[in-house]
Order: structure tokens, then C-alpha cells, then sequence
């Protein structure tokens, strides 16, 4: 297996790393232990304190953290410092929120013959994160946060292509003032994952990957009983009805299928519009795609480069000769560029039918698959059409219409007139194959949380369910 940094501009290997011994993953996984039994006998102020340090550092790090992950996969270097000061804002909201979401929770004392009752947050232990390389940062960070500030402390085993990103966050937290093995890198292969997992000092594990990866890795977490929440893939869906603002329509399209040159799980992939709109958002969707800027991400004019790896950059351009040879339409782009690295511009394939792997499939670079509807059931039938369920779009400016889509549409995330994106206000992840459970929210934070029922009888000393702070 290879750790290392590769530079997708050009495919030249910048650096290599070492994975760990088992000798070396014995000690981070009693670090971790120790860790957790200091962790969780502080309290909320402590660590916020903590939490707050490392949004500091992150604020002040976020030109050179940037720098690091655009070398690392290839996102454009103004998204990177956006994705640096997004994870920053998210260690504050949960040094800010992690105490109330994590409250005593008063349940009804009389119905149950007691005194007092309620249900109280306690953290479960050691955390696996396996984390992607798309947001080498953010993906993390979001989970990081919050259970760090719920007592829990985290083994990340992040992708092998961003080491260096890696390893920078193994000691983002320790130099925040969290205790030694609170959060640890494991320089690992996947052949390791399930060592970890059968681990009994480690109590659960999270997951942001692709679709065969969360099988593996629910599969051994069920045999050794431990908790997960897995982010899965998506095909998202992006509906145009007659009402929509087109123009605006056409303009958050583009944004929402090239965010991040295309490797989101929750860009949009497939544009269904209505047939009273469809030129008139095609005309305008085509234009835009095709005139955005492909080049060095580290420019400032730059909407697009590199994919973050050669597999993968060959992956999207097999399915779009897939959809080209068996009739579809390509209406721009759907030409690998011949050059060093691993571009691929900004393409709109239509005409798409079931036979093509398009139809079916998730995209994971800037290709875009358009089709035409003539219904809003129509609309729905297709949009649900896919065994994702992650992020979902929907415009149309008819209030009736958008609480139609809000209640059909199949999915974790359904966004009216905007393009999907991720908040640590609101609760993020799929349903059917693009997994469960979910990060960010107060819901985000009690996933690794174990709720236990307190019942207190008659003749018991002591305030009351949530009177005052304590220390898990």
C-alpha cells in the first residue's frame, strides 16, 4: 500500500510515508484509552476552551493549511481557505453548543413512581473515523468536533493520498490543549481497518466514503457490536420546474455540479427539467459549463482543476464514452485533455437512458447528466429513481410544489431553491444505500453518545435532572 502526496497537476510523487507497524498502532490505540479516561472527566468549559484554541489555529494556519490540501487533491485554492475557515466556525459552534445538546433530558418523575427521572449524554469511548480525501479537512472536522466535545476521543484513518493533511490534523488538537490521545492519525492501510474495529478499546466507528466501503465496514462493526454512522455516496438529483427562476437555476447548477471540481457526494449529478423550461435551462446551463476556467488550482481564475487521482479521473471519463457509445448526447466538454495530471472539463451529457452507466451510477467529477420531464411525477419518479438518497434539489417557485418535493423526494438533504451544502445547524446524512445515522446538528453529537435512563426514588439528596453541569 502507498501513503503518499501526489501532485494531480502533474502526477509527480512529493512525498512518501511509512505505514505503521503493529508495534505502533498497539501504543495509539493505549494512548487513545488513557486518553478517553482524562477526556472524559473534564468538563464543557474545559473543552471549549480547547476546541476554541484549535478554530484559533486553524484561523491562523488557513493560507499554509490551504496550500497543503490543494498540492495534496487538487481543489482550487480558494475553496480550500473557505473549507479551513468552515472548519474553524464549526470547532466554535460546538465549543458553543456541545453543553445544551448534550443536557440532562427530564422525563416524566411522576409516571414512573420516581422522584426525578431523566436521560443523561455520556460519551461511548474510542471513535474510527476512515475519512475521504475530498474535503481532507472539513469531512474530519465535522466529525471531530463534536465528539471530542462529548468525551469521546478519535482514531482517524484518513485517505493515503493526504497524508501531509493527515498529520496535521494528529496534532491540531493536542496543540489546542486537548490530552495526548484525544485525537491520533493512523497511518494505515484499509487491511487494518478491521484490526481496529475488533479492538475492544475501540467503542465505534464513522465512515464518509463510497458505497462498497460502507458495507465493509458496517459488516465489521456488526460482528464485533459496534455503533456507526457511515456517509455514503450520491446521485443527486437537481429539478427545474416551469415557475423556477431559470437563469438562477442555471447559475447555481453549475456551482452545485463543479463545487470542489465535482467530487462531492452531494453536488448535484442528475438535472431533470421540466419540458416547458428544458432549452431555455439547457441553452443556459451548457453556456456556463462550458465557460468555466480549467488550470492551476493555486490561481486565482481558476473554477476548476485536477481530479484528485488518476483512477478516478479515469473512472469519469469511462462513463461518459459509456453514455457517448450508446447514443447519449454530449453537449459540451467529454474530452480528456492531453496533458500531464488528471483533468477533465466541465461536460453535460444528455439523452441518457437506463443501459449507460450514468443513469444508474454516481459521477464523481464535473459531468453532468441532463433529462428531460414532461410532470412533476414524472419529476419525482426519475429523481427517486436510484438507490442514493443523500442530497436532493428542487426549484420551483409554487409554495404547494416545494412541500411536494420537501415530503416525496427520497433523501437526507432537500434543499428549495438553493444548492445542497452542509451546516453544523442542521443534521447531515443520507438514506437507503447513501447510508445512516447523522453527523452535525445536536443529532450529530449524540450519535457517539450513550443515553442512559436515570431513575431516582424517594428519599434521594440532590437538585434535580439538568440543574447543573456534569462532566461527560
Amino acid at each position: 500500500m502507498s501513503i503518499a502526496t501526489i501532485d494531480p497537476t502533474n502526477g509527480q510523487v512529493l512525498k512518501t510515508f511509512d505505514e505503521m507497524t503493529d508495534q505502533q498502532l498497539e501504543a495509539a490505540l493505549a494512548r487513545a484509552a488513557d486518553g478517553f479516561a482524562q477526556l472524559r472527566s473534564t468538563g464543557f468549559a474545559e473543552r471549549a476552551r480547547w476546541m476554541t484554541a484549535a478554530a484559533d489555529l486553524l484561523d491562523a494556519e488557513r493560507d499554509a493549511v490551504a496550500r497543503m490540501m490543494t498540492t495534496e487533491m487538487g481543489k482550487t485554492y480558494a475553496s480550500a481557505k473557505a473549507e479551513v475557515s468552515k472548519c474553524a466556525a464549526a470547532c466554535r459552534y460546538y465549543a458553543a453548543h456541545a453543553e445544551g445538546f448534550l443536557a440532562d433530558e427530564p422525563a416524566d418523575a411522576a409516571a414512573v413512581g420516581a422522584t426525578r427521572a431523566y436521560g443523561r449524554y455520556q460519551p461511548m469511548g474510542p471513535v474510527l473515523a476512515v475519512m475521504p480525501w475530498n474535503f481532507p479537512l472539513w469531512q474530519v472536522l465535522r466529525f471531530a468536533a463534536p465528539a471530542l466535545m462529548a468525551g469521546n476521543v478519535g482514531l482517524l484513518k484518513h485517505a493515503s493520498n493526504v497524508p501531509q493533511t493527515a498529520l496535521y490534523l494528529d496534532e491540531l488538537f493536542r496543540r489546542a490543549g486537548f490530552p495526548v490521545g484525544a485525537f491520533q492519525t493512523l497511518l494505515i492501510g484499509s487491511a487494518k481497518i478491521d484490526q481496529v474495529l475488533a479492538d475492544p478499546r475501540v467503542r465505534a466507528a464513522t465512515l464518509t466514503g463510497s458505497e462498497g466501503a460502507g458495507r465493509s465496514i458496517g459488516a465489521s462493526a456488526g460482528r464485533y457490536l459496534k455503533k456507526t454512522v457511515l456517509e455514503l455516496g450520491g446521485s443527486d438529483p437537481f429539478v427545474v420546474m416551469p415557475s423556477a427562476d431559470i437563469e438562477r437555476a442555471a447559475e447555481v447548477a453549475t456551482v452545485a455540479r463543479c463545487q470542489n471540481n465535482g467530487q462531492s457526494c452531494i453536488a448535484a449529478k442528475r438535472f431533470i427539467v421540466h419540458t416547458d423550461v428544458y432549452d431555455e435551462f439547457a441553452d443556459a446551463f451548457v453556456t456556463r459549463m462550458a465557460a468555466l476556467t480549467v488550470g492551476d488550482p493555486m490561481e486565482d481564475g481558476t473554477d476548476i482543476g485536477p481530479l484528485a487521482t488518476e483512477r478516478g479521473r479515469a473512472e469519469v471519463a469511462e462513463q461518459v464514452r459509456d453514455a457517448a457509445d450508446k447514443g447519449a448526447s454530449v453537449l459540451c466538454g467529454g474530452r480528456r485533455p492531453d496533458r500531464a495530471g488528471w483533468w477533465y472539463p466541465p461536460t453535460v451529457v444528455a439523452d441518457l437512458t437506463p443501459e449507460m452507466r450514468m443513469y444508474a451510477e454516481e459521477v464523481f467529477g464535473p459531468v453532468a447528466g441532463l433529462y428531460r420531464v414532461s410532470s412533476y411525477e414524472e419529476a419525482i419518479t426519475l429523481a427517486n429513481g436510484t438507490n442514493y438518497g443523500l442530497g436532493s434539489n428542487a426549484w420551483t417557485r409554487d409554495p404547494a410544489e416545494q412541500e411536494r418535493f420537501v415530503t416525496d423526494l427520497a433523501a437526507g438533504l432537500v434543499f428549495i431553491n438553493g444548492m445542497t451544502t452542509s451546516y453544523p445547524e442542521l443534521p447531515f446524512g443520507g438514506v437507503r444505500n447513501s447510508g445512516y445515522g447523522r453527523e452535525l446538528s445536536a443529532q450529530g453529537i449524540r450519535e457517539f453518545c450513550d443515553l442512559k435512563a436515570v431513575w431516582v426514588g424517594e428519599g434521594s439528596a440532590g437538585a434535580g435532572a439538568g440543574a447543573g453541569s456534569h462532566s461527560e
